[in-house]
């Protein structure tokens, strides 16, 4: 079974997939991604009958949104497909979610997924 996940924006969306049965799972996290991803994660895994090792790869939206959100999710799910020891494979653009999919079934791996914000970082000045 393969986890797709997009934190790009404050809607976070979970995705299951398993051959060609699909399930998307949405959850409004605001502020509270960090403190609840993981949480998220397992009740979805846990509501639907699976666990941590049910999981073949991971397939993770890279970009462009939102900075912290984009961090956050790489970072678990980075985390998670190393732990586990599953492949991991980053895409962008409307068709990321098949396109990562596709890449998995192909047996590849990105080992570590680099967020894409979608323009350079605005570093302000220190006011002193």
């Amino acid at each position: 079974m393969i986890v797709a996940l997009d934190t790009s924006t404050p809607e976070c969306r979970l995705y299951l997939i398993n051959g060609t049965e699909q399930e998307s799972i949405t959850w409004n996290a605001r502020r509270d991604l960090a403190d609840g991803l993981i949480g998220f994660i397992r009740r979805s895994l846990q509501d639907n009958g699976l666990g941590w090792t049910d999981i073949t790869g991971f397939a993770v939206y890279k970009g462009p949104g939102s900075f912290t959100g984009l961090r956050i999710g790489l970072t678990v799910l980075n985390t998670a497909a190393d732990s586990l020891g599953i492949p991991i494979a980053g895409e962008t653009g409307d068709d990321w979610l098949d396109a990562a999919i596709q890449r998995l079934e192909s047996g590849d791996n990105d080992k570590l997924v680099m967020p894409l914000y979608g323009r350079e970082p605005n570093i302000t000045t220190p006011r002193k």
